[in-house]
Order: C-alpha cells, then sequence, then structure tokens
C-alpha cells in the first residue's frame, strides 16, 4: 500500500495587544524601516512560529490588520492509498 502526503491546515488569530509596538502601520504611504520595531515584538513573533513549528506546521502567511493578525499555517500529513 502506498502512502501519500496530504496538507493539514490550520487558521489562528492573533489579537493586536499581542503585537501592540509592531509597526505594520508606519506612515501614511506606508514607509517604515525594521530598527523601527521593539526587539520585544520580534520575540513575541519568534516564539509564536516556535510554537506552531514544535507542532509540525510551517507558517504560510501572516496577515496584519487594525485588529491584529491572521496567520495561515500548514503541515504534511499521511494517508493510505491504493
Amino acid at each position: 500500500m502506498k502512502t501519500k502526503k496530504w496538507f493539514e491546515y490550520e487558521i489562528t488569530r492573533h489579537p493586536l495587544k499581542e503585537f501592540r509596538d509592531l509597526a505594520f502601520f508606519c506612515s501614511e504611504t506606508g514607509e517604515c524601516k525594521l530598527e523601527e520595531v521593539d526587539r520585544d515584538q520580534f520575540r513575541r513573533l519568534k516564539e509564536i512560529l516556535n510554537l506552531r513549528g514544535k507542532k509540525g506546521l510551517e507558517l504560510v502567511q501572516i496577515f496584519f490588520g487594525q485588529d491584529g493578525a491572521v496567520a495561515i499555517w500548514k503541515r504534511k500529513i499521511k494517508k493510505e492509498g491504493k
């Protein structure tokens, strides 16, 4: 029996309070520099990535908005095939 690899997806929401200092809206023209982002916010994002990574999940995309962020994750799963 052949094993097929499929993907399983997970979508998570992260409220703005988790990223309160993250500079995703920097100026009216949308310009900002990475050094404007507080190091603590990089640490928080790293924690989220590592937590999901330990569960075998890989970040596909992250969207930031006024209320926080939405992340899309995936991981391979095996299904028995014919």
